[in-house]
């Protein structure tokens, strides 16, 4: 039989070859149902049609982010800035300087307060004067309540490290699982490490049922929006370089300021830049001190908000 000629790979190919050339692939996928103009049909065919799930691999066009796979450097070398946001969080704080483990050159800790009224800012300078001697501990004041959003905000500009951390005060996360996070950012595993809280089995009552449930909505979601897998938006614990927060804040304006909880504007920055995202297993806990800050039914419209602003900025631009 005679041989047809070849002149194109599938995507599954050109991936393979991605990765002898020491690069790795970042998201892939396919576009473009309607080849030929037909007024109003192709506009929604190629701009929305071709990009819900499952109808979207009927695309005529596949396309492949890759980026060079990086080479892992020295895991002493980098300097890290540990952000811990705070509201009436008073008896965790200890705990957290005494968990949060000394990583790389050198470890910093923000303690950043919301205004708190059961004297977490007085245990936070409490902590200073105690520990200080043998850890950088700051507190950067927040003194109106502005969600955490802000608040990791102003402690990322506050921040000297090259590795930039958020650790929630209440500690449902480990902070000993930090290391985890600090050495898939400098070995070049990702540029952005985020926390999965549902590979492990989670205390019993770490996590409510119908949060539970949104949760795996999100995520699904999530994964679909920035096409990358997503199993756990909400978790609070996330890393980057600085450099690359720098690059999303840069960035911040095609989103807006929108994301009062800190961790969105993360998530669809680096989607936004292309950057590689990965999820990091941590053990989930109890709270042990305060109450949550979250609510469930206003926060989840909230979140709902912010997901179709994505899907506007990044599906359907």
């Amino acid at each position: 039989m005679p041989l047809r000629i070849q002149n194109w790979l599938s995507v599954d190919d050109i991936a393979n070859l991605v990765g002898l050339c020491e690069w790795e692939v970042v998201k892939m996928g396919h576009r473009f149902l309607v080849p030929k103009y037909v007024p109003v049909v192709s506009t929604v065919a190629n701009r929305v049609v071709a990009k819900l799930p499952l109808v979207g691999r009927f695309g005529l066009m596949a396309y492949l982010v890759a980026r060079p796979r990086t080479v892992s450097p020295s895991t002493s070398t980098a300097t890290c800035s540990v952000i811990v946001p705070c509201r009436n969080e008073r008896d965790t704080i200890e705990p957290a300087v005494l968990g949060i483990p000394d990583m790389g050159a050198h470890t910093e800790i923000i303690f950043v307060d919301g205004a708190s009224t059961d004297g977490t800012r007085a245990k936070i300078e409490e902590m200073i004067q105690k520990y200080g001697a043998n850890r950088d501990i700051q507190l950067v004041l927040q003194d109106t309540p502005r969600g955490k959003g802000d608040a990791v905000r102003l402690g990322f500009e506050a921040a000297t490290g090259d590795i930039l951390f958020i650790l929630d005060a209440d500690l449902t996360v480990d902070p000993g699982d930090l290391p985890k996070f600090y050495r898939a950012i400098v070995e070049g595993k990702g540029e952005l490490a985020i926390g999965s809280r549902l590979v492990y089995p989670m205390e019993r009552r770490a996590m409510r049922f119908l949060n539970l449930v949104g949760n795996k909505f999100f995520s699904a979601l999530f994964t679909w929006i920035l096409e990358q897998r997503i199993t756990d938006t909400l978790c609070g614990t996330k890393v980057l370089r600085r450099d690359d927060y720098l690059k999303i804040k840069a960035n911040r304006r095609f989103f807006g300021e929108f994301d009062p909880f800190g961790d969105f504007d993360l998530l669809f920055g680096a989607a936004k830049l292309n950057l590689k995202i990965v999820e990091i297993p941590v053990r989930y806990r109890e709270r042990v001190y305060g109450t949550t800050k979250i609510s469930r039914w206003r926060h989840g419209v909230l979140l709902l908000r912010m997901s179709w602003l994505a899907i506007r900025k990044l599906k359907l631009a």
